[in-house]
């Protein structure tokens, strides 16, 4: 096993908006004091400003909007080897920090790793995995959350790719930004791997589920038209009959589901990608 990390490489990208103190770190790094980290926040605002007097929590103040705008300011400005995707409303899990060492020791040629995160009554935010994999299919790829990700900055600036501005909170996609991001990397012939260890919690309805299912079938549309041209049918009914079997897509919604992929497809076509 290649070990080249150290708890100095990794820092914390943790995107927020409109704070004026540090007080809200103390909720997510619950076990110890959020100055032992290397963290770097983002926090977007038209009317306030953050500062740190801690050398370890580096703060930049933006005016622009949209959590990809954020998530791309973050990275630009990162200094860590190892970058961890937060947001606000996280609680980091014991020994997190070195699990996501030890990950990338084991899996030293991935580009990002991701990992678990639990909810309520410490239970898994989702299905995953039930082994550490070296490389996520395609299915796994579109179900992954950004507070999930790990990322290997040398690798990923060597690619030059970086989240789409047209997906994510704040943009006229609201969700998506994490499959489109990673399908890029895929794309690039990048290691995407997953660690089956538990890193972080989040409490409350993630930003999937507060979006109504009908409306996550317009964006889910535009991810597919944007990253998978060749083989969109497929990934389509593939996902529509697993949300069927899960009780996420009634069978007397389907068609309205279907025309709504489709008005989120004739959106990403409208938009200049090259392709």
């Amino acid at each position: 096993m290649v070990k080249v990390f150290t708890e100095n490489d990794i820092e914390i990208l943790i995107s927020t908006m409109n704070q004026t103190n540090l007080d809200f770190l103390f909720q997510i790094f619950p076990l110890k004091h959020f100055s032992n980290y290397n963290i770097l926040i983002i926090n977007q605002s038209e009317t306030t400003t953050l500062s740190s007097e801690f050398p370890s929590v580096r703060v930049i103040n933006s005016f622009d909007a949209g959590l990809s705008k954020s998530r791309n300011l973050a990275i630009e400005n990162a200094i860590g080897k190892i970058l961890l995707i937060a947001d606000d409303d996280v609680i980091y899990q014991n020994n997190f920090i070195e699990k996501i060492i030890e990950a990338h020791h084991k899996f030293h040629k991935a580009a990002i790793v991701n990992f678990c995160a639990i909810k309520e009554k410490e239970v898994v935010l989702k299905k995953y995995p039930a082994v550490s994999r070296p490389q996520l299919s395609t299915f796994e790829i579109l179900n992954i959350s950004s507070i999930e990700m790990t990322i290997n900055k040398e690798k990923l600036d060597s690619t030059g790719v970086r989240f789409d501005e047209n997906f994510g909170l704040g943009s006229s996609l609201e969700m998506g930004e994490e499959a489109v991001f990673l399908f890029d990397l895929k794309y690039k012939k990048q290691q995407i791997a997953f660690e089956n260890q538990v890193i972080v919690k989040h409490e409350g309805l993630t930003s999937s589920n507060k979006t109504d299912s009908l409306h996550r079938y317009y964006i889910y549309g535009a991810i597919l038209r944007r990253v998978l041209i060749t083989n969109y049918v497929f990934w389509l009914m593939k996902k529509m009959f697993f949300d069927i079997k899960q009780r996420k897509l009634k069978m007397s919604s389907f068609f309205k589901a279907i025309d709504n992929v489709n008005k989120g497809r004739k959106k990403v076509e409208v938009m200049n990608y090259g392709k």
